[in-house]
C-alpha cells in the first residue's frame, strides 16, 4: 500500500481531501500529457494508469478500515462494573451513550430495569436480546429465571397472599395499585360520615 501513496506523492496519514486533491492534480496533468508525441506521451499514459490504480486502491483500503472500526465489538465492561457497584444511574447514562444497540445492549438494559424493579420492562428488553441472539445461553437462562419469578409472584397474588416480597415493589405499592390501603381508608371515612349524618337526623326530629 505504501507504493500507492508514493505514486500520488502524499503521506500515508493524508486526509481524504488531500488524497482526492493529489489525484485530481496528477490526473489532469497526465491526461493532458498523454497526447504528447513520442515516448513522453506513452510515459504519461502509463503514469495516468498508475495514478488511477493508486487512487482506487487507497480509497478502497480506507473504506475497509472504516467498516472494520464500525463493526468492532462494543465494550460494555464499564456498564457492567457500574451495575455491580449498584450505581444504576451512571450505568444507564453510559448505556444511553452507546449507539450500537445489539443484543448485549438490550440484555444490560434488562438488568438495569430489573434493578429498578421495572419487571415488565426488564422482560421486554430480555425478549429483544433473545430474539437477536436466540442461542445465547446466558440470555435464555436469565429469561427462564425471570419468567419463573414473575409466575410465582402472580400465583401468590392470585391466591390472596399479598404479603410476599414481590419483585414489582413493596407491599404499599400493591395496596395502592389494587385499591387496598387507600380505598380502605376511603370506605372507613364514608362509613363514619354516614353514621354522623344519621345521628344528626335523629336529633333534629
Amino acid at each position: 500500500m505504501q507504493e500507492y501513496y508514493k505514486i500520488l506523492n502524499i503521506s500515508e496519514d493524508a486526509s481524504i481531501e488531500e488524497i482526492e486533491s493529489a489525484y485530481k492534480t496528477l490526473k489532469e496533468k497526465y491526461s493532458r500529457d498523454r497526447f504528447l508525441e513520442g515516448e513522453a506521451g506513452n510515459e504519461a499514459a502509463r503514469l495516468l494508469t498508475k495514478v488511477e490504480t493508486a487512487y482506487h486502491e487507497i480509497m478502497a483500503s480506507r473504506k475497509n478500515n472504516q467498516s472494520e472500526e464500525k463493526t468492532s465489538p462494543v465494550d460494555f465492561s464499564e456498564v457492567e462494573s457500574l451495575i455491580k457497584k449498584g450505581d444504576i444511574t451512571s450505568a444507564q447514562e453510559k448505556l444511553d451513550n452507546i449507539n450500537d444497540r445489539n443484543a448485549e445492549w438490550h440484555y444490560l438494559q434488562s438488568v438495569i430495569f430489573y434493578k429498578k424493579n421495572w419487571i415488565n420492562e426488564s422482560k421486554k428488553q430480555l425478549e429483544i436480546a433473545l430474539s437477536m441472539e436466540p442461542h445465547n445461553k446466558k440470555y435464555a437462562e436469565d429469561f427462564a429465571k425471570l419468567k419463573q419469578k414473575m409466575d410465582y409472584n402472580d400465583r401468590q397474588f392470585r391466591s390472596g397472599n399479598t404479603n410476599f416480597n414481590s419483585a414489582n415493589g413493596p407491599q404499599e405499592d400493591y395496596n395502592r395499585q389494587m385499591g387496598g390501603t387507600d380505598s380502605n381508608g376511603c370506605l372507613s371515612f364514608c362509613a363514619t360520615w354516614c353514621c354522623m349524618d344519621m345521628l344528626c337526623s335523629m336529633c333534629c326530629r
